[in-house]
């Protein structure tokens, strides 16, 4: 169904290519010799950046994808006995391939959440079974910052799930795939939502916000990552030549890059949204605060547009359709779609 040309879309911020400053980071820091498997300076300067963003007594750690980021982040916190719970929309749920059951042998507990956001209240039906051998032990809460619902957690909601698990001796993990649109969105720093706000491991992704690859794993307390550095060996994660991951992180802080890149994806996703809500036939079904759009629109026409802008269906019982922006998301690109739409709708 995608189209085969290069032409940019609203499939996904994965299908965006690399930000030309990134592309230059990686270029630099191809030359000569340096030590490999992460003791080399890139390495250590990248870590020395997160510090200053996260606070100086994080540890982060450097691997390929989302997806090893979040199951290799939770390896270090929980036991094969114990449970992470989430919203039924977290990757961890629905994208993961069962990576969490697999390689943690942990049971994931799930609860429904309109908007992809899950608060205590929720929670709180999983909340039984402690010390009891017949049953999985509750250990972590995973939050999504922004959402797969392209929703947005307030400091204070964090706050209140944080307080709520470290009661209970529980641990908060964040899967941060889109954390920039969602510092942008609030108009914080990432301290301010994650370390300040009780969060105790945090997935930190930058590929959807304009790096070609790699993401971190940042605990963000004393002592919680004692041994992680074996668990990423055998998790298959242990890059060789870790400085082209960690160039990118440089890059990427550099200037802010990343707020302009997650700037644009966020502002774009606005104008789709007030472009789409001149639409009568399309309803906008999610609160537009990050680069997700979700739409309800006819079915035929969304196959119809597919064809030329392809984006995934989100329910397909009801019509509904995930609209992302990028990085390099450009007002053209709306207009030329919102113009394609109202014409199909008119056949």
């Amino acid at each position: 169904m995608e189209n085969k040309t290069n032409k940019r879309g609203f499939g996904s911020d994965n299908n965006a290519g690399i930000h030309p400053e990134i592309l230059k980071e990686i270029i630099s820091s191809n030359s000569g010799h340096v030590m490999g498997y992460g003791s080399d300076g890139y390495t250590e300067q990248a870590i020395n950046i997160f510090k200053e963003h996260l606070g100086s007594s994080s540890e982060t750690y450097f691997v390929f994808t989302g997806t090893a980021a979040n199951v290799l982040g939770l390896s270090g916190i929980m036991k094969s006995w114990n449970s992470v719970i989430t919203a039924s929309t977290a990757h961890l749920e629905g994208d993961e391939c069962g990576a969490p059951e697999k390689f943690i042998g942990c049971k994931v507990l799930v609860v429904e959440t309109a908007d992809g956001k899950i608060n205590p209240e929720l929670i709180e039906k999983h909340m039984h079974g402690f010390d009891f051998e017949h049953h999985s032990q509750p250990k972590v809460i995973s939050i999504t910052q922004s959402t797969e619902m392209g929703t947005v957690y307030t400091v204070a909601e964090i706050a209140k799930i944080a307080d709520y698990a470290h009661d209970r001796g529980m641990l908060l993990h964040m899967d941060g795939a889109r954390i920039a649109n969602a510092a942008v969105s609030l108009n914080l720093p990432f301290k301010a939502f994650t370390t300040d706000a009780g969060v105790d491991v945090l997935s930190f992704g930058g590929t959807k916000n304009g790096m070609m690859s790699g993401e971190s794993i940042c605990f963000l307390k004393p002592g919680l990552s004692a041994d992680f550095k074996y668990i990423r060996k055998q998790g298959m994660q242990l890059a060789s030549k870790m400085r082209f991951i960690s160039a990118q992180y440089i890059a990427y802080f550099h200037n802010d890059l990343w707020k302009s890149c997650a700037t644009n994806s966020n502002s774009m996703a606005r104008l789709l949204a007030e472009r789409l809500k001149q639409i009568p036939q399309v309803k906008i079904t999610q609160e537009v605060q990050s680069n997700g759009v979700f739409v309800i629109m006819p079915a035929a026409v969304a196959e119809k547009m597919r064809k030329h802008y392809f984006f995934y269906p989100w329910d397909e019982k009801r019509s509904e359709y995930r609209l992302m922006a990028s990085w390099d998301t450009q007002e053209k690109d709306i207009e030329d779609f919102i113009k394609l739409l109202l014409k199909e709708l008119k056949k």
